[in-house]
């Protein structure tokens, strides 16, 4: 999936400068695209990943 269709989807959900990781981890089920596509769509963004599970996102 390229960063287009997941700014897309980060626009849809409201998503901005900042999402928890229980929304990436919905966001990522929901729209059929890995934890991974949402970490590196955050992480070459700027989007901070907050309240952390199990250290999935860095």
């Amino acid at each position: 999936m390229d960063a287009k269709k997941v700014e897309k989807i980060f626009i849809e959900e409201g998503i901005d400068r900042e999402i928890t990781c229980p929304q990436a981890f919905a966001i990522a089920e929901k729209h059929k695209i890995t934890k991974r596509e949402v970490s590196d769509y955050c992480n070459s963004h700027d989007v901070k990943i907050r309240a952390c599970q199990l250290g999935c996102f860095k």
